[in-house]
């Protein structure tokens, strides 16, 4: 029983881990990002996705567990940069890829 509940702590810790690196990329690539770029995608403006990814990454470092409520919510606001915005900044920016 003590070794299952090791390992879920361990796959817990791995899982932060994730979340947190994945979340420090999202505001990185955020910031080094034209303005202008967003609208042109129909996106909320930068300074909204930097507010929403600062306040996920601080909500990530504060919770204790990634099961938890703000965690989960900023898991979410990350993958939906991520999986939604990033791509559509960067296809504007770079041009389509073939």
């Amino acid at each position: 029983m003590d070794t299952a509940h090791g390992l879920a702590s361990w796959i817990l810790y791995g899982l932060r881990l994730l979340a947190l690196g994945a979340t420090i990329f999202a505001l990185i690539h955020a910031i080094r990002q034209r303005p202008d770029v967003f609208t042109a995608v129909d996106k909320l403006t930068k300074p909204i996705w930097i507010a929403i990814l600062g306040a996920a990454l601080l909500f990530l470092l504060l919770s204790l567990s990634v099961t938890s409520l703000l965690a989960l919510v900023s898991i979410i606001a990350t993958g939906v940069y991520l999986a939604d915005v990033r791509p559509k900044v960067d296809e504007v920016q770079r041009g389509p890829r073939w």
